[in-house]
């Protein structure tokens, strides 16, 4: 099993309407390597859901449904992009900021510092263990 951490700006698309939803397509993502992460993701993969922008922090818990497809919004050179399919797990009990990510030592490497305009992203297993612990995992809405 891999870990992973999507983005997206909660006043675009946040936790709350993808609680409603059920399951989402992931689309929309135009950068290679971001596009090169949603291909390696595979059902049964654990993902971060992070709110961007405003207030960002992790704020939940997600799982892929299904693994890479071509996204079905592109015309013009298809396969190029790619989408997957998510469905939320657990809503965490406290969001954890951006700021806590920073000040803790433990997520020195982590590609959301390292590489902070990066959409999709791997996660380590450590590095998701502690997030999953600073953010007291309860049950979500569902």
């Amino acid at each position: 099993m891999s870990y992973w951490l999507v983005k997206s700006e909660p006043e675009t698309y946040g936790w709350h309407q993808f609680i409603q939803q059920g399951r989402a397509v992931w689309d929309g993502v135009r950068n290679y390597q971001a596009r090169n992460n949603l291909m390696a993701m595979q059902p049964g993969d654990l993902v971060l859901f992070y709110h961007s922008v405003t207030k960002p922090a992790v704020v939940g818990l997600a799982r892929v449904v299904r693994g890479a497809y071509p996204d079905p919004t592109v015309t013009k050179v298809p396969n190029r992009w790619v989408v997957v399919e998510l469905e939320p797990v657990l809503a965490l009990d406290k969001p954890v900021s951006l700021g806590q990510i920073k000040a803790d030592p433990r997520f020195a490497a982590i590609a959301l510092i390292r590489q902070s305009r990066l959409s999709v992203m791997p996660v380590r297993p450590d590095e998701f263990d502690r997030i999953l612990e600073l953010g007291t995992l309860v049950d979500g809405d569902q």
